[in-house]
């Protein structure tokens, strides 16, 4: 089914919001003229995004055919290392250089968010958003376009870690602290609250890994 997009749309973009939405996930194979017609662009643009995102490791090669990626133990505590180390700096920049508009638009995210709690789908693209918005209030361009590539590569991860019991209430309480912190204009504080957001996440995921392991 060719899905719904206005004409022009960067064919890169699409494949990209069709992993980041699980609609594609680690292993599942991705077709060129499959893609070209559900997202209706021709196959050029296509196989030119498709080489675009095996160079950046979130496809590969199996012998003839490019699929999803998958990340192993070892590859994702590097992608947590480095997520948690920029998301904290963007924190701390947010702290000193986000805009009142921008704090208030965070508050009401967190507010937004606290009925979603037991609905880890729709709380994992909130957070996103959340994320998102942090990163765009840091003010700065270098560190926006490397968080982009770090949360593409996050969406190469099967699961949330958001839909582990609990850890959707607890997510929002660490957003509003993190939120709180940014409004106080407390870089320090802002850091190290995202910084245990990102490692309390990580935690979780690690525990959800192992428990599929056993079973």
């Amino acid at each position: 089914m060719r899905d719904a997009r206005p004409a022009g749309t960067d064919a890169y973009a699409l494949i990209v919001e069709a992993i980041d939405r699980g609609d594609y996930g680690p292993g599942d194979r991705l077709v060129e003229s499959e893609l070209a017609e559900r997202f209706g662009v021709s196959r050029t643009p296509v196989r030119e995004a498709l080489q675009r995102l095996e160079t950046q490791s979130m496809l590969t090669r199996d012998g003839r055919s490019l699929i999803v990626a998958s990340l192993d133990h070892s590859q994702r505590a590097e992608l947590y290392v480095v997520r948690t180390e920029l998301e904290a700096l963007a924190a701390r920049l947010a702290a000193r250089h986000a805009t009142d508009e921008e704090v208030r638009v965070l508050r009401g995210m967190v507010a937004e968010d606290r009925p979603l709690a037991g609905d880890p789908a729709a709380l994992a693209r909130a957070n996103r958003r959340f994320h998102r918005m942090i990163h765009l209030a840091s003010h700065n361009r270098f560190l926006v376009q490397q968080l982009d590539l770090v949360h593409r590569s996050m969406a190469l991860l099967a699961s949330t870690s958001i839909g582990a019991e609990g850890r959707g209430a607890a997510t929002i309480e660490e957003h509003g602290a993190i939120v709180e912190a940014i409004a106080a204009r407390d870089e320090e504080a802002a850091g190290v609250a995202l910084r245990a957001h990102i490692s309390k996440a990580f935690e979780t995921r690690l525990r959800l890994d192992a428990e599929a392991e056993r079973g």
